[in-house]
């Protein structure tokens, strides 16, 4: 997800989103056996799960959803091109076909990508699904009035960085080609090796266009999936989700559909979504939440409860948590300011703010520290757990500064033990010790959402995040590091506005490998490198903890999402 807000918020989403909102190499469940909990763990067909959620699932239409793999409730009625690899940890980091029958298979260069979809496939009305309904359903998500959806595909696909979606432009893209109802060919601007994760995102799903009635098509979409909506009220709210009898195992490996319905209730607070969890009463025992972390508080009550421990599940997303500099904003454009500003942070503390080793994980990389990403272990600023403040005092004096300075940092007033005043003062404290007199200005979510992402008002010291929209290095350095995507007169994620050729010129390179594994490594190498600039100061990755009702059966928590899979889920 490129800006995590909405993960912030869902630990976090997904969108998250995820949006999302990780740590060392990601595992499943720690405290629990990963077929739940119960006498009888053999997931079993039938009954009612019930998911307990603080955001609304709003937009419910493929074309406005902003998810990666296919989305937690989306992806029980939105099937996609490819999806995840729903398993726990990191073999749930590969990218899996879903309706088609590969990966795709691209050219030479990655600049034309096959899909081939697999025979049988239905929508809920026994209607074949076919490859004209995935390349209508992406071109729709393009209408102004359908935004919502990943950028990617405006900026990938020859021709498309103007076209406006089926209702104003009923002649389509040219960049998709369906030769025949179970072949879709993509024609891309350059390489991309990364396709197949692209293709996981909701809007590869098929939409048949005699179905399409435009922004009320969320009331209720044409399900592709095990389950179709029969309910949703107040935009996502209350959705109700049962069985799509035409959807068929045969064809999907990925989805297990155990229960015969799915409830989702949302807006609720998070205390109270914890408080029924734990209590487990009721319609309550098998019930789930895909956005709602147990906080420091919480944790330690259920952690003191046998039976409640063995009821949360542990998930790492691809996420970190970070210092930015503004490096035009003095003295922030002294690259030895940076330096000693890295050396003096505190990750001990740091990690304490955001509620503790089991919550947080101490960063000293950009990218998570999970294979899929590349992950490479360095430090360019060994300072240790608690910080170096003689060396980041040396520094400053040589930057001329042998007195102290003092400097502002602007952080977010939301309560998500991320971007928030306990991480801030957190900061404060631990410079202090090296000379450094720390302001802090803290901005209500939205203010600061908008000062820290705009070229003309963002600030030379904040606090900030980044998730992953798919399990690679690419989405994570190439929107913050590469200098092309510096935007002067809009959302800007490039904070340190850095535009080197070198790393534009190996984003590019790295780009055009099909082979992931090996774009991995040189994406781990090339965050090495950015590291030594001291844009960012890593300070640590999110764990997320949560709890699940006690009849609720076979927990999947991969590295791709770090949260309970519902399309895994059985219930007693």
């Amino acid at each position: 997800m490129r800006q995590p807000s909405v993960i912030a918020r869902r630990v976090a989403a997904a969108s998250v989103s995820l949006v999302v909102a990780a740590g060392a190499a990601a595992c499943g469940p720690k405290d629990n056996d990963a077929k739940g909990s119960g006498g009888d763990s053999t997931p079993h067909k039938g009954g009612t799960l019930t998911v307990l959620n603080s955001e609304p699932q709003t937009d419910f239409d493929p074309a406005r959803l902003y998810t990666s793999g296919g989305g937690n409730v989306p992806s029980l009625v939105f099937r996609t091109l490819t999806t995840r690899n729903r398993e726990n940890g990191a073999a749930g980091a590969k990218v899996v076909p879903d309706l088609a029958t590969d990966t795709g298979r691209p050219n030479k260069d990655a600049t034309v990508w096959t899909y081939t979809l697999k025979k049988g496939l239905k929508y809920e009305d026994g209607t074949p699904i076919t490859s004209a309904d995935i390349k209508y359903g992406i071109e729709r998500s393009f209408a102004p009035e359908l935004s919502g959806g990943a950028p990617y595909l405006r900026d990938w696909l020859v021709g498309a960085a103007d076209y406006q979606g089926p209702y104003k432009d009923k002649k389509g893209l040219s960049a998709i080609e369906t030769p025949d109802a179970r072949t879709i060919v993509f024609h891309l601007n350059k390489p991309e090796g990364e396709f197949p994760f692209l293709a996981t995102q909701t809007q590869f799903t098929p939409v048949p266009q005699s179905k399409d009635n435009g922004t009320k098509y969320e009331e209720h979409p044409v399900s592709s999936g095990p389950y179709k909506v029969v309910k949703n009220e107040n935009d996502g709210e209350h959705l109700v989700l049962t069985r799509n009898t035409y959807w068929s195992a045969g064809v999907d490996d990925q989805r297990k559909a155990y229960p015969d319905t799915i409830d989702v209730r949302s807006g609720l607070d998070s205390s109270v979504i914890n408080q029924r969890l734990s209590a487990s009463q009721g319609a309550d025992a098998a019930a789930v939440t895909t956005d709602t972390n147990l906080g420091p508080a919480e944790l330690a009550k259920v952690s003191g409860d046998k039976e409640l421990a063995a009821r949360v599940g542990t998930g790492h997303f691809g996420y970190t948590n970070y210092i930015a500099f503004n490096p035009t904003v003095k003295p922030f454009d002294n690259p030895k300011v940076r330096q000693a500003i890295a050396y003096a942070v505190d990750r001990s503390s740091v990690v304490n703010a955001a509620g503790g080793s089991a919550l947080a994980e101490p960063a000293t990389t950009f990218l998570p520290n999970q294979k899929s990403f590349g992950y490479t272990p360095y430090d360019p600023f060994p300072a240790g757990a608690s910080g170096n403040a003689a060396k980041a005092r040396e520094l400053l004096a040589q930057a001329g500064y042998k007195n102290g300075l003092t400097v502002t940092l602007t952080h977010s007033n939301a309560k998500d033990f991320e971007t928030s005043p306990e991480i801030a003062t957190a900061v404060q404290d631990a410079l202090k010790k090296a000379g450094i007199t720390v302001k802090l200005q803290g901005l209500e979510y939205n203010d600061y959402r908008d000062k820290i992402h705009g070229v003309k008002t963002e600030p030379g010291f904040f606090l900030a995040h980044w998730g992953a929209d798919w399990p690679s290095g690419g989405p994570f350095l190439a929107p913050i590091f590469d200098g092309r995507q510096i935007v002067k007169d809009g959302a800007n994620f490039n904070t340190g506005l850095l535009d080197d050729k070198s790393v534009n010129a190996e984003i590019d390179a790295i780009n055009k490998l099909t082979d992931l594994d090996a774009a991995a490594k040189r994406w781990g190498a090339l965050d090495e490198k950015i590291g030594e600039k001291a844009l960012v100061v890593p300070l640590f990755h999110p764990v997320y903890k949560r709890l699940y009702g006690k009849d609720v059966k076979n927990i999947v928590i991969s590295d791709w999402t770090g949260v309970l899979d519902i399309s895994q889920v059985a219930v007693k």
